[in-house]
Parts: structure tokens; C-alpha cells; sequence
């Protein structure tokens, strides 16, 4: 039986692939992940790349795109941590008191972390179905490296859903 999450991942528009290698690895493990994460399509991309849509038109999408999600999980790319919407939504996703899940892009090494995802990270995960699963599931709040070692936690702000 096919299990559902509802999660908002968090990447740089230029990993949209490895988006989908992400959710197509959790599909194959009998999860079904519903992400409402913004992906343009190229016309649309073009726009945003022209700046041509406002930043107050992109914070609301990404605001109701996130208010469903249970979870915020962020694809740690090589060039995550310079995307300033990725820092945005990690902020956005604390003050909505999302559960915050890192995952290393697959084959990926010690990619730098956003800065906001320093401050309120709940669990960092090698690319692997079952961690990724248990970080969404709040089963453990693991920091691994990319290899799926222990590494220590983050310095992480106290954490208050109420």
C-alpha cells in the first residue's frame, strides 16, 4: 500500500531534475510524495529570469504552494546555499512551524548548507529512501554527511510550533 506525504521541496530551479529523481526514488519505495514546489515551465522560467514577475507575486505562490506541506524538505545542491528563494522559504517554512528535512542531492558531496537552513534545520540526510522517509516522518532527527555518516548537528535555534 502506497503511503502519501505532503511536502514543499525547497531546491534551485537549475536541479529540477534531481527534484524528480527524488520523488521518483521515495515513489519506488512505496511512498507517494505530493510536492508543491514551484517548477516553471520555460516560457515562465524565461519571465522570472527577466524579472518580469514580482517578488511579491513569487513570496505569495510560494506561500500557498507551502501552506499544505507537512514538510519542507531542501535539496542541498552545489549551489543551494547562493539561491536567496531557497533561504526565503526556509524562513518561511519555520515560521509556519514546518518540519525542516536537508537532503544531500545523490552522489553529492559536502555541499555548502543555506544559511537559514543552518539556524533551523531539523534533520540532514544522505540520498536514501529510508533516512529521507524517517527525517519527513520525524521517526529520528539524523545529521548525516553525503556518504550517510553520522556528522554532528547544526547549531540550531530551539524550535517553538506552537
Amino acid at each position: 500500500m502506497t503511503q502519501r506525504r505532503h511536502v514543499f521541496i525547497s531546491h534551485h530551479h537549475a536541479d529540477d531534475q534531481k527534484v524528480s529523481g527524488l520523488t521518483s526514488m521515495l515513489s519506488r519505495a512505496g511512498y507517494d510524495v505530493r510536492n508543491s514546489s514551484i517548477r516553471a515551465k520555460p516560457a515562465n522560467q524565461r519571465l522570472l529570469d527577466q524579472g518580469r514577475i514580482s517578488d511579491r507575486v513569487i513570496a505569495r505562490l510560494l506561500r500557498m504552494k507551502m501552506s499544505w506541506a507537512t514538510t519542507v524538505v531542501v535539496l542541498i545542491g552545489r549551489e543551494t546555499h547562493t539561491r536567496p528563494w531557497v533561504n526565503w522559504e526556509i524562513n518561511k517554512a519555520q515560521e509556519l512551524g514546518k518540519r525542516i528535512v536537508g537532503v544531500y542531492e545523490r552522489g553529492g558531496t559536502e555541499n555548502d548548507l543555506p544559511e537559514s537552513f543552518k539556524k533551523y534545520g531539523d534533520a540532514l540526510v544522505a540520498w536514501n529512501s529510508d533516512s529521507v522517509i524517517d527525517a519527513i516522518d520525524a521517526k529520528v532527527d539524523p545529521f548525516q554527511n553525503p556518504d550517510g555518516t553520522p556528522r554532528q548537528p547544526l547549531n540550531i535555534a530551539p524550535r517553538n510550533n506552537c
